[in-house]
């Protein structure tokens, strides 16, 4: 392309990029929301109550339409549409730098954790071939977060605790830049001290009641059938994560 053509293409394509980024935004966060309640409410009943919670929040992103549009598609999108934004902006106006807490928990979640808890939680306790025995949707609740924080402490708490911490983190700092965006100059924009008590709130009311809820699931004994635990075993050390 020649420079007015470059000059064309980037006056266009990184407006689009751009709402699409934040366009998607909500629809993720409200995934989060749902999502972290269940090990939220393990501090008050426990895995019996975080797992009905857990059952009534995938009437949500479980379901045939949910799961893809509501869920993976917004989850796709803003995933490539950040990382084509960084790809083709030009050096005059440089993307955010790597070492930025937005980028760095952006890419720490969907390059290292995300996919993680995805293919252990969801990919491959449902697929039916050897040696694992497709696990029901039921049969997926606070139990089998429970056998992998008993059977492999460190590394789950890790996994565990790197996207909760990295998500929720990413979350309040792209809310943030939403809001400077939209509102900034009516409402003023939210920097310095504004910005560390946000991080600070968005810690204490969503990251923590997630990790102490998770440590109450540690505490309590496993309840699940033996055979459960051979297919638990089966599906989590098909990941190299959990073979090592």
């Amino acid at each position: 392309m020649s420079e007015p053509d470059n000059h064309s293409f980037h006056r266009y394509a990184l407006p689009v990029l751009t709402n699409v980024l934040h366009g998607t935004a909500p629809f993720i966060s409200t995934f989060m929301l749902i999502h972290l309640s269940a090990p939220m409410l393990a501090n008050l009943g426990g895995s019996s109550l975080a797992s009905q919670t857990m059952l009534l929040g995938r009437e949500y992103y479980q379901t045939g339409f949910g799961e893809k549009y509501l869920l993976l598609a917004p989850l796709a999108a803003h995933a490539l549409s950040g990382l084509t934004k960084r790809t083709i902006s030009p050096r005059k106006a440089p993307p955010r730098p790597w070492t930025s807490l937005l980028t760095l928990t952006g890419y720490a979640t969907m390059v290292v954790f995300l996919p993680v808890h995805f293919m252990t939680h969801r990919v491959v306790p449902q697929s039916p071939s050897p040696p694992i025995h497709a696990l029901s949707p039921s049969e997926l609740d606070f139990e089998y977060v429970k056998f992998a924080l008993t059977r492999w402490p460190k590394r789950s708490w890790f996994l565990y605790g790197g996207l909760v911490l990295c998500a929720v983190l990413h979350t309040v700092e792209g809310q943030r830049l939403l809001f400077n965006t939209y509102f900034g100059k009516e409402m003023g924009r939210l920097v310095g001290a504004a910005k560390t008590r946000m991080r600070a709130a968005a810690l204490g009311l969503v990251a923590l009641p997630v990790l102490s809820g998770l440590w109450v699931l540690a505490q309590e004994p496993l309840m699940a059938f033996p055979s459960s635990f051979a297919r638990f075993q089966a599906a989590f050390t098909h990941s190299l994560w959990y073979r090592l």
